[in-house]
């Protein structure tokens, strides 16, 4: 009997992903709820699991593939340990004809097969500047012992074997033969430049690397932005002093009481949200000829993950306390390096917050998150020379951006939108009066 391994439902909107890395080889054994391939989406990295037990038969697709839902990935043949061996024995191809020996181990297949699987996937799981240098110098990679924690032979590997670095029994002896004779040319000619033509090959290697489903919904994302919104920026500064002071007085008490430290990133979700309850348009969206004001305030928390940016979503961020924010803005870091956000963390959002002081970057211009009509972009506090009450004193100073589409938001109202963020960060006692 035979199980299908299928591409499950994706979650809202999302039709098709694109197969990432298959975790399991053909032919190995599985239990029910491993994972057996993981799947990338526009907004999500997926998982798919075996739902019983058995052997992995067949792999219909590959690495790189786009599918659909309900697509067949592969198939998973439910025999017993015993049965499985021998059918995929029998597939096997055989040096002679004789008796077929089954070997006492996990996973009992014929060496011939094993050894076919073996370069298969050492090819597969090397990067294709790994695969053109072997390919280059007539490398099998098969000998190439990988040095990443995930098996994927890379570009360093295949040069260490090269050089002779690995174990003797992954360098042939004619390898090892012609280094060295490049290393006795070098000692006999010494006026000669050290550097062998492999180091000058390797100046001008490149490298081509597939895009992730995800960065290439970004990146059709942020075009669409600029083509579909009439997208502008403006920009001003704020003074961070009592916010900084403010953070300093209350920081250990307020991790003591709540378990999480206080970040300015709170306040300026409190400030915003003041801030669109003033300006709606804002917090709308266009849809057709209409302008669609929404009174509820999910606040997106743009997030930096290894696949990508990421806006996760704060919802009815105006019942939320300081501590609330802070541990859900905690929480969706944890989630974005792990890669364990849902779809309904990532889905929606009014207006979104991007902080790239970070980054350590000094002042940008955020790009829109549509359909969302505005982001507010933070970067780094300095410490700037600036005229205060008649004097000029250093003073922790941000450039803050707000970026806005100017097919309902006006200039006028964008500039006092800002302005209003100004005044209540320098003035954070003054949210007390406002939400």
């Amino acid at each position: 009997m035979s199980t299908k391994i299928v591409v499950p439902e994706l979650g809202e909107s999302v039709v098709e992903a694109t197969v990432g890395s298959w975790r399991k080889k053909e032919g190995d054994q599985v239990s029910a709820g491993d994972v057996l391939v993981e799947l990338e989406t526009e907004k999500v990295d997926l998982e798919v699991g075996a739902e019983h037990g058995g052997f992995l038969s067949r792999i219909e697709r590959q690495e790189g593939e786009n599918v659909q839902i309900g697509d067949l990935l592969g198939v998973i043949e439910e025999a017993p340990a015993g049965e499985a061996a021998a059918s995929i024995a029998d597939r096997a191809p055989q040096a002679k004809p004789g008796p077929r020996v089954v070997q006492e181990e996990p996973r009992p297949i014929p060496a011939a097969a094993a050894e076919t699987r073996e370069e298969t996937s050492s090819k597969r799981l090397a990067t294709p500047l790994a695969k053109r240098v072997a390919e280059e110098h007539g490398v099998d990679l098969a000998q190439v012992r990988p040095s990443d924690a995930g098996g994927r032979i890379r570009q360093r590997d295949v040069e260490n074997y090269l050089e002779g670095k690995g174990p003797e029994s992954e360098a042939p002896a004619a390898r090892q033969g012609e280094m060295g004779t490049v290393r006795r040319e070098l000692k006999e000619a010494p006026e000669r430049p050290a550097v062998v033509k492999l180091s000058q090959e390797r100046e001008r290697l490149e490298e081509r690397v597939r895009m992730s489903r995800r960065r290439l919904t970004i990146a059709r994302r942020l075009v669409e932005a600029q083509h579909t919104a009439a997208m502008l920026t403006t920009f001003n500064e704020i003074d961070m002093t009592a916010v900084m002071a403010l953070r300093a007085r209350w920081k250990e008490p307020f991790k003591k009481r709540y378990g999480v430290g206080l970040g300015i990133a709170s306040f300026f979700v409190k400030a915003s949200i003041a801030a669109l309850r003033q300006f709606p348009q804002l917090n709308a969206e266009i849809q057709g000829t209409d302008m669609v004001l929404k009174h509820y305030y999910d606040i997106g928390v743009a997030v930096g993950a290894p696949g990508g940016l990421v806006v996760s979503v704060l919802r009815d961020a105006d019942r939320m306390g300081f501590a609330e924010i802070e541990k859900s803005i905690k929480e969706f870091a944890r989630k974005a390096e792990a890669g364990e956000f849902t779809l309904e963390e990532l889905r929606g959002g009014t207006f979104t917050i991007s902080n790239g002081g970070v980054y350590g970057s000094m002042l940008s211009t955020p790009i829109l998150n549509p359909p969302q009509v505005g982001i507010l972009g933070l970067h780094k506090i300095e410490n700037r020379a600036v005229p205060f009450e008649g004097q000029v004193q250093i003073r922790p100073m941000m450039y803050v951006a707000l970026s806005y589409d100017h097919r309902i938001v006006d200039g006028m109202e964008a500039v006092q939108f800002l302005v209003r963020i100004k005044e209540t960060i320098e003035d954070p006692a003054s949210l007390l009066f406002t939400l």
